[in-house]
């Protein structure tokens, strides 16, 4: 049976045989655009052009035609620079337009027109926005904070990414983002960081940053246990929920917080190491006033936990 590579949500190279195919395909993990390679093709070239049969029997099909970019979504070209504090170019075209969060921008050429708005890329009208429109020029977003920007190709991710709030960098015209709120109670009222999840809909260029190294996770029914500020993005196809973290002595001294995040099903699960809530811990637990209180104290910062 032939092995097919094919593109991620990340653009890295993957793999699986012509059986599992169907399965990626009914997740939308793959679609109709998703670039693909065989042996003996010259180079990448789009599912419904190399297989149409894998999804659902080509051009004679009665289901929906392959997930495309709808109507109004913009086609946006970018570069990444910097390891630690990342910046995303962006090129846009004639006519082009991209969105943005508010404070975001790092520079842009002077041809670029530059807007705030309310709404986001396709029903302006619900909360503030940086748009920014051109004539072949480029405008630069810059990391709020240590870690990684993320492009994401929705289209290749089923078309909606739930992520943590304040994660959102910048999208192509067309994108919707809305919020995600937790279903169950639990999560409500002990969520912390993952209380609030930000919902990315569309078919276009998205970007999102995560604070430090950004791991992977490829769920197939397992279980995935993570403290909540850990958690970045995942697909619809993931249950999310929270629990606490063992007993209270362990909730206490653990340093997991007290709760963490469950995450279960079918998807993709990407992780950071470096929450921003956890940088700024360090920083003002090491800052001049925390140092002296802390001096000459054999308790030292546990003293703190439990005041003076």
């Amino acid at each position: 049976m032939a092995t097919i590579h094919y593109s991620g949500p990340n653009r890295e190279a993957l793999r699986a045989e012509e059986s599992q195919m169907a399965a990626l395909v009914a997740s939308g993990e793959v679609t109709g655009e998703t670039l693909v390679w065989m042996e003996g093709m010259p180079d990448w070239r789009p599912l419904r052009q190399v297989r149409p049969d894998l999804l659902g029997g080509g051009a004679g099909r009665s289901g929906p035609p392959p997930l495309r970019a709808p109507r109004g979504t913009h086609e946006i070209d970018y570069e990444l620079f910097g390891s630690e504090m990342q910046i995303v170019e962006i090129e846009l075209d004639p006519g082009e337009t991209v969105i943005a969060e508010a404070g975001s921008m790092n520079y842009m050429d002077s041809a670029i027109g530059f807007e705030t708005k309310m709404g986001d890329g396709s029903s302006p009208s619900h909360s503030f926005w940086d748009r920014m429109k051109q004539v072949g020029k480029r405008v630069a977003f810059a990391a709020p904070y240590p870690g990684k920007i993320i492009p994401l190709e929705l289209s290749e991710w089923g078309g909606e990414v739930i992520c943590q709030k304040d994660s959102f960098l910048c999208a192509a015209m067309g994108t919707q983002l809305g919020i995600a709120f937790a279903q169950r109670l639990g999560t409500g009222l002990f969520g912390g960081e993952g209380f609030i999840l930000q919902k990315i809909t569309g078919s276009g260029r998205a970007f999102i940053h995560a604070g430090g190294h950004v791991m992977k996770k490829e769920l197939k029914g397992e279980t995935l246990i993570v403290d909540t500020g850990c958690l970045v993005a995942f697909t619809k196809g993931i249950e999310y929920d929270i629990q606490r973290a063992g007993n209270l002595k362990s909730m206490v001294f653990g340093g997991e917080g007290l709760f963490v995040a469950t995450l279960r099903g079918e998807g993709t699960v990407l992780l950071q190491s470096l929450p921003f809530s956890r940088l700024a811990d360090r920083v003002l637990a090491n800052s001049a006033g925390a140092a002296r209180n802390d001096q000459g104290s054999v308790l030292g910062g546990l003293g703190n936990l439990f005041g003076d």
